[in-house]
């Protein structure tokens, strides 16, 4: 019997003749120039208006109690806007400027703002056709006719997928400090942020709130982006299995996420939209305080969500693939 670990070489070897790593890495360093230019032009201006960061939070709150006047913006926002508010209100008081510019602040904004779905879309490029691409070449006919039961042959292209996963939210957070920190600085490791808060309804709970240096809060926030990125990457993994067509797996799997990201800011009344595994994504605005989609929403709720989707998909996937006809 052949022994996993030739079957995971094998496999770190096709998804890297595939060249579909570097693809991710090429997009990386075209995109991650573009959005530090533009963040670098917003604090340019915001220097040239405001003479100290405290005016600068003032003119954000002041903008965001203006919003809530009005009778056109829905109320799901005007929720994350009183959140914003009370939160920023919070950092004056502590005397921290929360939009400090520096190439640690930056790669926390990135990673908060790309978990939902530039980091999803990243990842779908390597897990959508996986397995699916094979049957479509033939080369998994190939495979499975040696002595090699069918889920060492699956759990190989698992594990490779885990280890491409992790490579590319690692790889996204060293692109973001390292392109920014040529803009913006490469101190600010230090610097507190604050974490901890809960929300009720409108309303912030700080009781619990605490300042944790900057890298300590980019290590728990890189490590939920990979929580979420690692679910994607499985129902990829499943959708792979399912689906003959490479290309039909990819667009599957693009329009759940898309789907998922446009319902996350319109289901506030519709409860049963937080078990969808899409409306969970945003694990890191549990850090930063942000409103959930839907109240009620935790930390422990989403990633429960998460682990399940996850567990169900992988269920799935060795269920179908040890026992569907794939040699004829």
């Amino acid at each position: 019997m052949v022994s996993l670990l030739p079957l995971i070489q094998n496999e770190m070897l096709k998804v890297w003749k595939k060249k579909r790593f570097f693809v991710i890495v090429l997009i990386l360093l075209a995109l991650i120039p573009i959005f530090t230019y533009a963040e670098l032009k917003v604090a340019q201006n915001n220097a040239a208006k405001f003479s100290d960061w405290r005016n600068q939070v003032l003119q954000q709150m002041t903008d965001l109690e203006n919003t809530l006047a009005s009778d056109r913006i829905p109320e799901e926002w005007k929720r994350s806007r009183r959140a914003a508010v009370q939160q920023l209100q919070y950092y004056l008081v502590h005397d921290v400027n929360p939009n400090a510019p520096n190439g640690v602040t930056f790669t926390r904004s990135f990673l908060d703002n790309a978990v939902t779905l530039f980091i999803p879309l990243l990842v779908l490029a390597l897990g959508s056709d996986i397995v699916s691409s094979e049957r479509t070449s033939g080369t998994i006919k190939m495979l499975l006719t040696r002595p090699i039961k069918r889920w060492k042959v699956l759990l190989s292209k698992l594990i490779v997928l885990v280890l491409y996963v992790s490579l590319t939210v690692v790889t996204t957070a060293i692109l973001c400090y390292l392109i920014s920190g040529l803009f913006f600085g490469y101190e600010g490791w230090t610097m507190p942020v604050f974490t901890g808060f809960q929300i009720s309804g409108s309303a912030i709970d700080f009781t619990h709130a605490h300042a944790v240096p900057q890298w300590q809060y980019i290590w728990m926030q890189a490590g939920l982006a990979w929580f979420s990125a690692m679910t994607v990457a499985i129902l990829a993994f499943m959708v792979s299995v399912l689906i003959r067509s490479t290309a039909a797996s990819i667009v599957t799997m693009m329009a759940a996420v898309l789907t998922g990201t446009i319902l996350s800011g319109m289901t506030s009344t519709w409860t049963g939209a937080k078990y969808l595994f899409a409306v969970n994504l945003k694990l890191t605005s549990y850090l930063d305080g942000s409103p959930p989609p839907i109240d009620g929403m935790t930390l422990p709720f989403s990633l429960t969500v998460l682990v399940i989707w996850g567990a169900f998909a992988l269920v799935v996937s060795f269920g179908v693939f040890t026992k569907q006809d794939i040699l004829n």
